[in-house]
């Protein structure tokens, strides 16, 4: 029998609250299909399942939330049958929200047990509901009980901590503490090394707007597909700066897998991944950019985009930033940053000339890499912008 369990979307994720089963009992499951949504504190995210079988128990229902690595369904593997496996024990589910409708009336709590003599001071709850109170800084003694036998149930602690009907999550919260929190964690952790390099991007420009040239509007492509395949490119010759560091050691990718940091209208960041970005055309990449974007801010991500992205490449140019040096997400060991291109002064040739040129920055992870190596992924990286018609 194998176990689904929800996956870690990011190093920031410790929970997640399931919205829907994409699947039932008895469906056939194949690699790489959705079977569940689930929410996490920064996007809406379809979770794959990478393995196959026959989908024998859902052990968690729509609307809980359970932490990472929680078994949510069991699947039949092939010769299996339900009257051959054991059955797994299901989680003790915590009782639901407060549902947030104007036309629902909260139900009248049932009056609370008195403890007998000699009985535990100790309240009857779920673990939910200890967790949730928790949260809220409230005494469960001070909370009514309207579960079995007088138990304070999670929708007892969000009625007493929140008056009237429940409030909403409060999303972007939730976001900017999932962010502080992994940054936290990466510079408590990551010894970082910072470099930096001009690049000239007169060949870049007068390439791609020729190429735009014969383009339609819906087709014409960005600079920042260019770095983007840049990157991932010159990747290729300096794995050191390409895979994750876990468990004490570093482990290299083979692919590609470029996190691309994209805003969010209703504030905070996300970095989902373009996959195998050094093997697809630069129009390949410019419709992936333009979808994940798109679906990033939809909050629509598929589960393998948020777990997997080997680097991360994060461009402000547009922000009219001259430079920016970011923060690893861990546990990957590197980020390429990209400034806007402005025209500057420039000696080409023995000549002083008007170039237009943009800042590329690195932020390392010193555990897999060091500065001399650094500094040569940033010149080579200079180097195959200039010949952008290899890219």
């Amino acid at each position: 029998m194998i176990e689904f369990t929800l996956p870690s979307l990011g190093s920031d994720m410790e929970e997640g609250k399931l919205l829907e089963w994409r699947i039932a009992p008895g469906d056939a499951v194949r690699r790489g299909q959705v079977v569940a949504v689930v929410d996490t504190s920064k996007a809406a995210v379809d979770v794959e399942s990478w393995q196959e079988g026959t989908a024998f128990e859902l052990l968690v229902e729509p609307g809980e939330m359970v932490p990472v690595g929680s078994v949510l369904a069991t699947f039949l593997e092939a010769g299996e049958t339900p009257e051959t496996v054991q059955r797994h024990p299901r989680p003790e589910k915590p009782e639901p929200a407060v549902a947030i409708a104007a036309a629902a009336a909260p139900p009248v709590p049932a009056a609370p047990r008195i403890a007998a003599a000699g009985e535990t001071d100790r309240r009857r709850s779920s673990p939910a509901a200890r967790r949730r109170a928790e949260d809220l800084g409230l005494d469960l003694a001070t909370i009514v009980g309207t579960g079995p036998d007088g138990a304070v149930t999670l929708q007892d602690v969000e009625r007493a901590g929140i008056p009237a009907v429940a409030a909403p999550r409060d999303k972007q919260a939730e976001m900017r503490k999932a962010i502080g929190a992994a940054m936290s964690r990466s510079k408590r952790e990551i010894p970082h090394y910072y470099l930096s390099e001009s690049v000239a991007m007169r060949k870049a420009l007068d390439w791609l707007g020729a190429a735009n040239a014969q383009r339609g509007i819906a087709d014409r492509l960005l600079a920042a597909v260019l770095q983007l395949k840049a990157v991932a490119l010159t990747l290729n010759d300096y794995p050191n700066l390409n895979g994750m560091f876990v468990d004490g050691a570093f482990r290299p990718s083979a692919a590609v897998h470029v996190g691309v940091a994209i805003s969010l209208r209703q504030g905070g960041l996300i970095a989902p991944a373009i996959h195998d970005a050094a093997d697809k055309s630069l129009e390949q990449l410019m419709r992936d950019l333009a979808d994940l974007a798109a679906r990033a801010r939809a909050g629509s991500l598929r589960s393998s985009e948020m777990s997997d992205p080997t680097v991360t490449v994060t461009n402000l140019g547009e922000q009219g930033v001259e430079s920016v040096y970011g923060v690893i997400y861990p546990p990957q060991v590197a980020l390429v940053g990209f400034g806007r291109i402005a025209t500057k002064p420039w000696v080409e040739d023995g000549a002083l000339v008007a170039m237009p040129a943009c800042n590329a920055s690195l932020a390392a992870d010193h555990r897999a890499s060091d500065g001399h190596y650094g500094a040569l992924f940033l010149a080579a990286l200079r180097e195959r912008l200039q010949h952008p018609e290899q890219l």
